[in-house]
């Protein structure tokens, strides 16, 4: 009886290993012959007309008549137009910019357009960390621009509207999307109104790069 059931063991374990013993060598042929798993590629990035967005906070022109107010500021920089294939050429396209400031205590608050600079500062020593920015466009805002001897108690004598506005920014990259700016932004009309006291604020910023 026992050698029965030794005899039906033994056969069993032969065929079981026989597939396995027959697979193991095609298997190990597969991958020296060259047939290898097919390379990974990154997923292509779908352009963004949309470069970056920012918020941030500001303290209205604090030696004016509009002094102990603040803002809030909010911006959006759009992606580079393609001027050239040389990328040192295109360093020097700007990203154009659209934004807007609120003050919370009444005073001038205005939108903007223009473009925007940004260059990295010792890219090799800083490791694309530091960068410097400047704006340069036209803001509307809802400031007094009539005579300066009917400005109402707590405004700027902004002279006409629109003005011009500059800007420019201390940044540091946190991250691969998320930066931090130290800001100042002045407004004013070059000039060419009577009245031109402009306006100028100190504040700072947070950024994400798409």
């Amino acid at each position: 009886m026992l050698s029965n059931t030794s005899r039906l063991l033994a056969g069993a374990l032969a065929l079981a290993i026989v597939p396995v013993q027959a697979i193991v060598p095609v298997q190990a042929a597969d991958l020296r012959g060259g047939s290898l798993p097919v390379a990974y590629a990154a997923p292509v990035q779908p352009m963004s007309i949309v470069s970056e967005v920012r918020i941030g906070g500001a303290v209205q022109d604090p030696g004016s008549a509009e002094r102990d107010t603040n803002n809030i500021n909010g911006e959006i920089l759009f992606a580079k137009p393609l001027v050239s294939l040389d990328p040192f050429w295109q360093a020097f396209v700007p990203r154009p910019t659209v934004g807007g400031s609120y003050n919370f205590g009444g005073r001038t608050s205005y939108a903007y357009i223009g473009a925007t600079w940004t260059v990295d500062l010792f890219p090799k020593t800083f490791n694309n960390i530091v960068f410097l920015e400047g704006f340069f466009g036209a803001g509307a805002h809802n400031g007094h621009t009539g005579l300066k001897a009917t400005t109402p108690p707590g405004f700027n004598s902004l002279g006409c509207n629109p003005l011009f506005r500059e800007a420019a920014a201390l940044g540091f990259r946190l991250t691969e999307h998320w930066s931090i700016m130290a800001t100042v932004e002045h407004m004013s009309n070059a000039g060419l109104c009577s009245n031109n006291r402009g306006l100028t604020n100190y504040g700072g910023k947070i950024g994400y790069t798409f």
